[in-house]
């Protein structure tokens, strides 16, 4: 008898190991408790609301400093929160008992994160940092250097790592390695293909970053509060506390605000020019026929008591109501797919460092499909598809060496010079 109960311990004790239960998990009996509660019968939901409203208050005052100081430190703010998503997902898989027997095994982890991180933004930026250090001749070659080796540089990192994974492998440990090797793939895909179009985004113009950030954070708080005060008929079993009225609601004041937020914001130069290098200096532009007014002659089905015929609005407002519908009707889908993502691992948030709303990747999901559309949109409908004189600079200055364009310069110089003695003569 005291054997068999020797051997129930041991088994206990290695289940333990085995699966530690995470802060974010939920109990079985917690989760049929209230998965099926509506917001408009939670008696805690008062309660939940005030700590939601003030970690929101925190974030958006946090978020509206970052984008003050300007597009350097929004791509900072980008950056950590890759790190804090990496972090969650990273330890979604984590298992104690496998992990203690792999010294150096979650080290492995972030260098292929940093590795991948070095060639996404290296793509991205390189040619920007080129043009902050033109002036200085010993900066200018050493970037010079480091543009030119990029892609060898990240490629022998990543082999680095891959010879590092291949010399860890342990018997009985195989499955779990490769399980591992094959998850920090999936992340590194998930976490930087979104995120370098959120970069790209940044550079082209803060508004283009801006705006569809908030339209994103207008209709979760939008659905929150329908959700709160009117919500009824459930919206999809993935998410059950999502409602139509919620869903309906935040649609609305989505399209609405993202033709009012588009006027306010595409009239400051500092969120409308882009960024041709990584300096923090305030940017003068000539913002564009977008950001300029223009009249817009109401349609005949107005009501002949409404005092305007015409009123006075910025062209990229249009393009702004397609950006407002995006993000409220398919956006949301970023986090029902994250809904469903928890759902098969049975936890109720990715994380715990924002109180109410759960991790960081909690946040990030609708962000995500948000800021590809947006850059996609923007080099489809926005982006002028016709050469001109600016794009034709802009080219030049984004990969052409300082040498290759004085080389360019005298070149053309002296074609103009031919020109003018062919006319003359």
């Amino acid at each position: 008898m005291q054997k068999d109960h020797g051997g129930s311990a041991s088994a206990t004790y290695t289940g333990r190991l085995r699966h530690r239960k995470r802060s974010n998990e939920v109990p079985s009996d917690v989760g049929k408790a209230n998965g099926g509660k509506l917001l408009v019968s939670d008696q805690n939901k008062y309660r939940s609301m005030l700590v939601r409203a003030y970690s929101s208050i925190w974030m958006i005052g946090g978020f509206a400093f970052i984008i003050y100081m300007g597009h350097l430190y929004i791509w900072a703010m980008v950056v950590v929160i890759q790190i804090f998503m990496a972090r969650e997902l990273f330890n979604l898989l984590r298992k104690a008992h496998e992990d203690s027997h792999l010294p150096g095994f979650r080290l492995l982890n972030w260098h292929f994160f940093f590795t991948a991180m070095l060639f996404v933004y290296g793509r991205i930026l390189s040619q920007r940092l080129v043009n902050t250090v033109t002036l200085d001749k010993f900066l200018y070659k050493l970037v010079s250097g480091f543009v030119k080796y990029h892609m060898v540089t990240c490629y022998f990192l990543y082999i680095a790592g891959f010879m590092w994974f291949i010399l860890t492998l342990k018997k009985k440990m195989y499955k779990y390695q490769f399980g591992q090797y094959a998850w920090t793939h999936m992340i590194l895909i998930v976490v930087f293909t979104q995120s370098s179009f959120t970069v790209a985004n940044i550079f082209e113009g803060i508004f283009w970053f801006l705006l569809p950030a908030s339209l994103i954070v207008i209709n979760d708080i939008a659905a929150y509060i329908f959700g709160f005060f009117f919500g009824r008929t459930p919206l999809i079993k993935l998410s059950p506390k999502k409602t139509w009225e919620g869903f309906i609601g935040a649609s609305v004041t989505t399209i609405i605000s993202a033709f009012v937020l588009a006027n306010i914001m595409g009239r400051f130069q500092w969120l409308t020019c882009p960024r041709k290098d990584l300096s923090t200096g305030w940017l003068h532009c000539d913002p564009g026929p977008l950001f300029k007014s223009e009249y817009f002659t109401l349609p005949g089905w107005v009501p002949q008591w409404f005092p305007w015929r015409e009123v006075l609005v910025l062209p990229v407002q249009w393009h702004a109501l397609c950006l407002g519908l995006f993000a409220s009707i398919i956006a949301p889908f970023g986090g029902f797919f994250a809904s469903g993502f928890k759902r098969a691992f049975k936890i109720k948030d990715f994380g715990d460092s924002i109180p109410g709303h759960g991790g960081i990747t909690d946040r990030m999901d609708c962000q995500m499909v948000m800021a590809v559309f947006a850059y996609i949109y923007h080099q489809s409908f926005v982006v002028p598809q016709s050469l001109s004189v600016e794009m034709i600079l802009d080219q030049i200055l984004m990969n052409l060496t300082f040498e290759e364009q004085r080389a360019l310069y005298m070149k053309l110089g002296q074609i103009i010079l031919d020109r003018q003695f062919g006319e003359s003569s």
